[in-house]
């Protein structure tokens, strides 16, 4: 089952995160079409946020088409995010957490390892799209 939790620095809305945690936990294969997310009380208790919010970041992926709500039971993954390259994202994560352990051993802290990824991420996205629209 999906563990949520919420950056309060992150300057995403609350609703936001929760929606994106749910999209990245089915692109990863954490969770399948058919599994049961946490209720919204559920939720609510556990990341301390107002239970109206879960419920705007439920309906959201509703609207979206990936969980459907059965009332009286719960909401349910009802799409899929995962793609068939799911195998070899196991050998990418490893190479990515033996940058991180080389990050850490350099004086990174969290923040700074977020932004050089992020920088670096942007950088390559842009060269990316640059280059396909040549």
């Amino acid at each position: 089952m999906i563990e949520f939790h919420l950056d309060a620095r992150s300057g995403v809305a609350p609703y936001l995160q929760l929606v994106h945690q749910v999209r990245r936990a089915m692109r990863l294969g954490l969770l399948f079409e058919g599994d049961r997310l946490p209720t919204v009380k559920e939720v609510a208790a556990k990341v301390a946020i107002n239970p109206n919010t879960v419920l705007k970041a439920y309906r959201e992926l509703e609207y979206e088409g990936l969980v459907a709500k059965k009332p009286g039971v719960g909401t349910f993954v009802s799409s899929t995010l995962s793609d068939a390259s799911l195998p070899e994202h196991e050998p990418l994560r490893r190479e990515l957490v033996r940058w991180l352990d080389r990050a850490r051993s350099a004086g990174l802290d969290d923040e700074s390892i977020e932004a050089l990824f992020l920088a670096a991420f942007r950088t390559h996205s842009g060269a990316s799209s640059t280059e396909e629209e040549q």
